[in-house]
């Protein structure tokens, strides 16, 4: 590339920061440019689809009976002194009193906050825990017969979205604004039923909803009905009065 190209366009990337730096990265991006004959695309792809399906059969096993429950999602990196730790303890004890059970990823963080609500309330504690090479591990607070761990990212999407009748979103990262827009796109396109979304903490989220409203809205690529789609709320009483004021609309009541 000459070095007038470089000057005349500030915005090009170095492609030497995007180098894979972790040996397995490496050898994972040479396998995808190398030519495999038929049966060993078959033999491997095989595999895969048996795991995958195993997967949705132990979910939907251990998940069919659970009753009504509300998914909290979070960052596995909040400690236990962070006030939304706390929150989120008070939030799941709230809808456990309420009737609800409670499901969560499964790990540490806001995960085991939730759980650990759940759990100490007596109510239904469920934990959809990922396999990572890092932060994720199982916490000690959910139900024996209710901790299920997955290899897929997608198929445990499906268990949330299938399984919950609600989603609180509390301060995250990556993992937790996909599970966000997850929830989000499916109500949108109306593959799943319109269920609440409240995130709690509006100084945390307030960035993200401005740019939705004042990017995202402005260009066409969302209406203005689907701002309507979540509620932002601060304290655990107003994440609880959302999800009670959306169902006594429909005089639907938790059974257990």
């Amino acid at each position: 590339m000459s070095d007038e190209l470089k000057e005349g366009n500030s915005k090009l990337i170095d492609v030497s920061l995007l180098n894979p730096s972790v040996p397995e990265d490496e050898k994972r991006i040479k396998e995808a440019f190398e030519d495999r004959n038929w049966s060993e695309i078959k033999s491997a792809d095989s595999w895969v689809i048996f795991k995958v399906m195993a997967e949705f059969v132990e979910g939907f096993d251990k998940m069919a009976k659970i009753g009504p429950c509300v998914t909290i999602f979070g960052s596995a990196r909040t400690l236990p002194d962070n006030p939304y730790y706390k929150i989120t303890e008070d939030i799941a004890a709230k809808l456990v009193r309420h009737g609800y059970g409670v499901i969560t990823g499964g790990g540490p963080g806001i995960m085991e906050a939730g759980n650990k609500g759940a759990f100490e309330q007596g109510g239904k504690s469920v934990g959809l825990n990922i396999k990572l090479p890092f932060e994720q591990h199982s916490n000690p607070y959910i139900d024996h017969d209710k901790n299920i761990n997955f290899d897929f990212f997608f198929v445990r999407k499906v268990m949330f979205v299938k399984y919950s009748q609600g989603f609180i979103v509390m301060p995250g990262g990556f993992g937790t604004l996909d599970e966000l827009f997850e929830a989000m796109t499916l109500i949108q396109t109306k593959k799943i039923a319109r269920f609440p979304i409240v995130l709690v903490g509006s100084s945390y989220w307030s960035g993200l909803l401005d740019w939705i409203k004042n990017t995202m809205l402005a260009a066409g690529n969302i209406n203005e009905a689907d701002l309507k789609l979540i509620s932002i709320v601060d304290t655990p009483d107003e994440v609880v009065h959302v999800i009670d004021e959306f169902y006594s609309k429909y005089l639907l009541k938790p059974n257990f």
